[in-house]
C-alpha cells in the first residue's frame, strides 16, 4: 500500500494565504507517512476578477511561488501534485498549469508542467456563465511524470475530465493514476462529478485522485467539493463531503491495477475508430 494525501481546499485570492495552506498539508500529510499531496485546481489563486487577478499573475510572483513549492517538497520530504495556477502564457491571456514537485529532484529543477487543454466556456441553467477562453489559452501536450510513488501519474485538469480522448490517451501510456484537480460548479458537480470520475478510473483502468475546491470562495464563487480517490474498478475508496476544506489520506494498492487490467483488459482489445467520411 502507498499513502497518498488530498487537500480540499476553499481558496481564496491572497497567493501567500493559499500558499501557507498546502505547506501546513504537507507536513501533516509527510508526517502520517503519506508520499505524494494532491491539491486542486487553482490552489494558488481562485479570483474571478481578472483586474485583480492580473496584477498577482506575473513571472516574479509566479518564479516566487514555484521556488516556495519547491523548497516545501524537499523540508517535507514529500511530493506535491499542485492542481494548477495561473501563469503567464503568450500575448495577453495566461494559462491553467499543473505543476508536479519532485522532492527528490537536485538543486533547483523545474517542476514537470501540464497545461490545461480543454476550456469551460459555459452557459449554465442557473445563469452562471463561465468563458475561460477568454483569459486562458489552452494547452496543447499529453503530460504524465514518471517514477512517482505512486508510479506513472497523468495530468490533467477539471473540463478536461469531460472529453475521453485525453483518458483514452493517458490508459494507452499505461498510467497507475491520473490527476483531476478541479473547481467545479456546484450545479454540475452534483449531476457529474462522481458518475464521469468513475467512468475515467473504469476506462483508463487506473485510479484517479480528484483534489477539488469547496465552499464560498472570496471572489464571490461556490465550489462542489467531494475530492474523490477512485480505483480502477470504479470503486469510490475516498469522498471528503461538500461542506469544508481540509486533509484526507487514502492508502491505494498499485497491484489492483494489474488485477483490474487482466480481468478485463479494454486497453489491450481496443481499436481505431473508423473516422466519418466528412471529417
Amino acid at each position: 500500500m502507498t499513502r497518498i494525501a488530498i487537500l480540499q481546499m476553499t481558496s481564496g485570492i491572497d497567493p501567500q494565504e493559499n500558499l501557507a495552506a498546502i505547506e501546513g498539508a504537507a507536513e501533516k500529510a509527510a508526517a502520517a507517512g503519506a508520499k505524494v499531496l494532491f491539491t486542486p485546481e487553482m490552489s494558488m489563486l481562485l479570483d474571478r476578477d481578472r483586474k485583480r487577478a492580473a496584477g498577482l499573475i506575473n513571472p516574479e510572483l509566479v518564479a516566487e511561488l514555484q521556488e516556495q513549492l519547491t523548497h516545501c517538497a524537499k523540508r517535507f520530504d514529500i511530493d506535491i501534485a499542485l492542481g494548477s495556477m495561473a501563469v503567464p502564457g503568450d500575448g495577453d491571456r495566461y494559462a491553467n498549469r499543473s505543476m508536479y514537485f519532485d522532492r527528490n529532484c537536485p538543486g533547483p529543477v523545474d517542476p514537470v508542467t501540464y497545461d490545461k487543454i480543454h476550456m469551460f466556456d459555459v452557459e449554465l441553467s442557473t445563469g452562471e456563465t463561465w468563458r475561460e477562453s477568454g483569459a486562458y489559452r489552452p494547452g496543447t501536450e499529453v503530460v504524465t511524470v514518471e517514477n512517482t510513488p505512486v508510479g506513472r501519474i497523468g495530468l490533467s485538469v477539471c473540463y478536461d475530465m469531460r472529453f475521453p480522448a485525453l483518458f483514452e490517451e493517458l490508459g494507452k501510456r499505461k498510467c497507475d493514476v491520473i490527476a483531476v484537480p478541479a473547481a467545479f460548479t456546484v450545479p454540475t458537480g452534483k449531476a457529474h462529478w462522481h458518475v464521469m470520475l468513475r467512468a475515467r478510473a473504469i476506462e483508463a483502468s487506473a485510479f484517479v485522485v480528484a483534489a477539488a475546491q469547496v465552499g464560498q470562495h472570496a471572489d464571490g464563487r461556490e465550489t462542489y467539493g467531494h475530492s474523490l480517490v477512485v480505483d480502477p474498478w470504479g470503486e469510490v475508496l475516498l469522498d471528503m463531503g461538500g461542506d469544508e476544506a481540509g486533509l484526507a489520506f487514502c492508502d491505494i494498492d498499485l497491484g489492483r491495477i494489474e488485477e483490474v487490467r487482466a480481468q478485463i483488459p479494454s486497453l489491450a482489445n481496443r481499436r481505431d475508430i473508423p473516422r466519418s467520411p466528412n471529417q
